[in-house]
């Protein structure tokens, strides 16, 4: 078992001083679901495979069935994972009513599935466990394009309006979701403690949040394995494992 870190009192009393808390996840914290990350050399998932950028998405239908295909090439580590200890204790944080909503930059849908609601998690990158079409926004699940495919060999465009299917996530060059965006902002302003956990805080907008907290007032606590571009403006940097470090915060707050 993993020795807790020395800093978890501190980050407990900051907890425990809070009004009105927001978390902010990224890669990190999933990664202990055995989901990769983006970056990492070697292991990252954009060093495997080259995304697909929207535009060439939207422009060529060749290009979006070969989206499609590596969808379905394999099992989605996405599918199969669940939620470890630091979706369960951001869970636990939230039913405590420490913590008003979750804003994340993951498509993995593991904190809805770790108990908290939708109307919490505010996902800035969309979510890759459903597919939508892009015009009339009907919700299409991805078992179901999975049969589709599996016997056409092809997405085919949406049965109410014709529009074009996608994987309800946000892409590169597509811009990003402005109903998010803005509940984002809304809770970043309201908040009087913004705790990071496993974002390496390097794409914007979305790592504009955490500065624009401290910036206002609020606390910032940044939980990641790595250094990340704000740690020095942060109140407290613990640079450590989630899950076990989560579940130390959980068991001093009992």
């Amino acid at each position: 078992m993993m020795t807790a870190s020395p800093h978890i009192d501190t980050l407990a009393d900051l907890v425990r001083q809070s009004s009105r808390m927001v978390v902010f996840t990224g890669a990190g914290i999933s990664t202990e679901s055995g989901i990769p990350d983006f970056r990492s050399p070697g292991t990252g998932l954009w060093t495997k495979t080259k995304p697909i950028d929207f535009r060439d998405f939207m422009a060529s239908e060749e290009i979006r069935q070969a989206s499609w295909r590596r969808r379905f090439s394999g099992q989605s580590r996405i599918e199969q994972a669940e939620p470890n200890q630091g979706h369960l204790a951001v869970a636990e944080l939230v039913q405590r009513g420490k913590v008003s909503a979750v804003i994340t930059q993951n498509i993995d849908n593991l904190h809805q599935n770790s108990g908290i609601a939708d109307e919490q998690v505010i996902e800035l990158h969309g979510n890759s466990t459903y597919a939508k079409c892009l015009d009339c926004e009907v919700r299409y699940e991805i078992a179901e394009l999975k049969v589709q495919f599996e016997a056409e060999n092809r997405v085919g465009p949406c049965r109410a309006c014709g529009g074009i299917v996608k994987s309800a996530t946000i892409s590169f060059g597509q811009a990003m979701p402005e109903a998010e965006m803005a509940r984002a902002q809304r809770e970043t302003l309201a908040c009087d403690l913004f705790m990071v956990v496993g974002s390496s805080l390097v794409v914007y907008p979305a790592a504009g949040f955490p500065q624009m907290a401290k910036e206002l007032g609020a606390r910032l606590v940044i939980l990641n394995r790595e250094e990340t571009p704000l740690d020095d403006m942060a109140d407290l940097v613990l640079h450590e494992e989630i899950g076990p470090t989560m579940s130390a915060l959980l068991a001093r707050l009992d």
